[in-house]
């Protein structure tokens, strides 16, 4: 992996590690004083300390070795801590946190994650094959191991359901996996109602993976569709919901990803489905945890460090917990010879733990980058003074149209509206058919059936298409909210009570070319602006947090029933039953747009 502390190849190291383990020559440093969680043997041995040299592991020694032996090193005493491998995350979606990869990489690192596979179809459904090239260029600048898993869903509908910004085709994914070394396996396959159909670029896409060796990636929900799935080449899925299609997909040979996060958001189903392990009896071998999004605030708050300690609450023994958060992931991806252990010649990317498994250090290719759970020097100044720096392009994302309607007329007969109903997690969505009388006001109708205005505005300057649709269940008490983040075409998807404040936060988000806003009351009560591809901020991440706390408390005092990270999926049109999109109401299943009055 080339980052800005990368070390040389294993092949480059061989002589030079063996004479360090030996006691031939001195390593660079020495972590003592420690016990250490073997992932390959799921033991925590007592009394050892770890050899590094060149950003690699030259040996795990008892401890005071060094010392015995006289070793000219630098010693760092862990003071009866744990020493583990440095964490794996094999489903991230750097976008989701609003943040650059450099500024993503100072939370990761505090929470020990030292390696992502992160599929970046956010930035690629706005900005196509230059967006996600933009993103590797990132991620390059930053202190974290960071691959791609080559986006695969872009546009995640056909174009007669929805407007996307980028179109990437079988060639261009092609083309990705053999200009980047960091492309190691196809993304998440979302459309799996097309794959399991037999489409035709669907399987395309999935050749492209599959001819030069990598794996694929999948995303698929019901256990009708596993069957299939499965035997279109996907060998993975992040969204097992519980225990009994978790087992399904292990039976049918694919990784399962098991997702957890903050529980007030649609991200947290490792309770349920950790289950095919501690109650139907599955080995965990082909387990792994992951993140899949996390917000600025809950990527410090629920880290991949949290996600193994709630598989340990799950019933889960910690050093298979840790496992599934380190090994697993990389024996997914075939990197088990560099990341997920602490064997000797892997990379130096170790984590000092409490007896809580919470993450005290970070070391990163042997460089101590988190002491006592803040960065050190080091890592403040790779974040601050050595980021990338997006091209002017990427700030140009947002192009829409002024003379465009975004609330539907009053019916003034009878109607029957085809509604969006939302309920927790927030995940699927669900169809209502709800009769209108004719009323004075919109006011009445969302009075007697709980209803609000949710409109997505195309925003990729293809057309002036807005959907215009009814929310059922969303509980806004007043005032707007919109986002620029609508999944996967990130159009800007609004709902609101009344025109004015949805016009008020549309126009914000036109302003800084992109954000998620709450207005109320004619005016933005808090907003994160997110200028990079109408998806990122370009400032660092604890302003972000701090932005991202006081919009959700915003968000929170209109009283939505869904977190604004669920309600950034409304558009989403792969996941059942029916989502908005800038064409109209879609029907997932039957992938059709259906007219909001009939």
């Amino acid at each position: 992996m080339i980052t800005r502390f990368s070390v040389a190849p294993l092949w480059q190291m061989t002589r030079h590690l063996a004479a360090v383990a030996s006691g031939r020559t001195a390593p660079d440093l020495v972590i003592t004083g420690a016990r250490v969680l073997s992932t390959y043997t799921e033991r925590t041995l007592p009394d050892r300390e770890v050899w590094s040299s060149g950003g690699r592991i030259a040996a795990v020694k008892a401890a005071g070795d060094a010392k015995k032996l006289g070793l000219a090193a630098r010693f760092y005493d862990a003071r009866g801590g744990i020493l583990a491998p440095g964490l794996v995350d094999p489903h991230v979606h750097i976008e989701s946190s609003m943040m650059t990869a450099c500024a993503y990489a100072e939370a990761a690192l505090v929470n020990g994650t030292t390696t992502l596979f992160c599929d970046s179809h956010e930035i690629g459904n706005v900005c196509d094959t230059a967006g996600i090239e933009w993103m590797l260029e990132d991620a390059r600048q930053a202190p974290l191991n960071i691959f791609l898993t080559v986006p695969s869903t872009v546009p995640a509908t056909n174009p007669d359901l929805e407007t996307a910004g980028g179109d990437l085709t079988p060639a261009k994914v092609g083309a990705l996996f053999d200009r980047w070394p960091e492309a190691v396996s196809l993304g998440e396959k979302m459309d799996f109602i097309p794959v399991c159909l037999g489409d035709e670029r669907s399987h395309g896409l999935i050749a492209e993976s599959l001819k030069r060796g990598r794996p694929v990636c999948g995303h698929v929900y019901g256990r009708e569709f596993v069957a299939a799935y499965a035997a279109s080449g996907v060998t993975d899925t992040h969204e097992s919901i519980d225990r009994e299609i978790a087992s399904d997909f292990l039976e049918a040979g694919l990784w399962i990803f098991l997702r957890g996060g903050n529980p007030a958001t649609p991200w947290h189903s490792l309770p349920l489905a950790i289950k095919a392990v501690t109650e139907l009896g599955a080995d965990p071998k082909r387990v792994c945890i992951c993140t899949d999004d996390r917000d600025a605030d809950d990527l410090f708050l629920f880290g991949l460090d949290w996600v193994a300690r709630q598989a340990v609450v799950a019933g889960v023994k910690p050093e298979t917990a840790w496992s599934m958060g380190s090994l697993h992931g990389a024996t997914r991806y075939g990197f088990d010879g560099e990341f997920g252990a602490l064997g000797h010649s892997r990379r130096a990317d170790i984590v000092l733990l409490d007896d809580a498994l919470e993450v005290r250090n970070t070391w990163f290719g042997g460089q101590l980058m988190v002491e006592d759970r803040q960065p050190t020097p080091l890592l403040a100044e790779q974040v601050a003074e050595h980021r990338y720096t997006y091209p002017a392009a990427a700030y140009r994302t947002v192009r829409i149209a002024d003379d465009i309607r975004i609330t539907p007329e009053l019916p003034t007969r009878i109607v029957t509206a085809n509604a969006i109903r939302v309920a927790l997690p927030g995940i699927l969505t669900f169809h209502e058919r709800i009769e209108l009388a004719p009323a004075a006001s919109w006011e009445e109708h969302f009075q007697r059936h709980d209803l609000c205005f949710v409109s997505v505005v195309e925003r990729h300057g293809r057309s002036k298409r807005v959907g215009l649709g009814l929310l059922k269940d969303f509980k806004l008490k007043s005032g707007a909210v919109a986002s620029s983040v609508g999944h996967d075409a990130h159009n800007v998807i609004i709902a609101g009570t009344n025109e004015r404040d949805m016009r008020v936060a549309l126009e914000a988000i036109k302003a800084k070319q992109g954000g998620v806003v709450v207005a109320d009351g004619g005016k933005v009560v808090a907003m994160i602006e997110l200028p990079v591809a109408g998806l990122l901020s370009d400032k660092p991440a604890r302003e972000v947090r701090e932005e991202t706390i006081a919009l959700k408390k915003a968000w929170e005092a209109l009283e939505c029933s869904l977190p604004y990270m669920g309600f950034n999926l409304i558009p989403l049109s792969v996941i059942p039953e029916v989502r908005i999109t800038d064409m109209g109401i879609v029907h997932v299943t039957g992938m059709k747009v259906l007219p909001l009055f009939e």
